[in-house]
C-alpha cells in the first residue's frame, strides 16, 4: 500500500510565503513524475506545478515566478515553495505522484494525497 501525506498548509497574509511538503511511503518501487494540484471552492482541480523523474519542471501560468517545485528522491518527497501569495491562491492543495509498487514494478499508478488547505487573506 502506498500513501502520500501532505503538510505545510495554513493561513497567511497576501504577499507571504508557505512551503508545502508531500512524502510518499509504503511499498514504493519507484516514483516517476510528481506534482501539485489545487482546487478552490466551486472550481475544478487544476495543475499548479509538476516535476519529472529527470527534474524537469513545469508550472501553471498563475504559479510562474512565484512558486518553486522540487523533490528529494531519497526521501520520496516533493516540495512546493510558494512566495508572493495572493488571495486567489486560496484552495486545497493536493500532492500527486505516479508510482510503481514493489508488487508490480511494471505498472505505474496515479496516487493522490489527502489535501492541505491554503488560505491567503487580503
Amino acid at each position: 500500500q502506498v500513501q502520500l501525506v501532505e503538510s505545510g498548509g495554513g493561513l497567511v497574509q497576501a504577499g507571504g510565503s508557505l512551503r508545502l511538503s508531500c512524502r510518499g511511503s509504503g511499498s514504493i518501487f519507484s516514483i516517476n513524475a510528481m506534482g501539485w494540484y489545487r482546487q478552490a471552492p466551486g472550481k475544478q482541480r487544476e495543475l499548479v506545478a509538476t516535476i519529472t523523474s529527470g527534474d524537469t519542471t513545469s508550472y501553471a501560468d498563475s504559479a510562474k515566478g512565484r512558486f518553486t517545485i522540487s523533490r528529494d528522491r531519497a526521501r520520496n518527497t516533493v516540495t512546493l515553495q510558494m512566495d508572493s501569495l495572493k488571495p486567489e491562491d486560496t484552495a486545497v492543495y493536493y500532492c500527486n505522484a505516479r508510482i510503481s509498487t514493489t508488487a508490480n514494478p511494471r505498472v505505474v499508478y496515479n496516487y493522490w494525497g489527502q489535501g492541505t488547505q491554503v488560505t491567503v487573506s487580503s
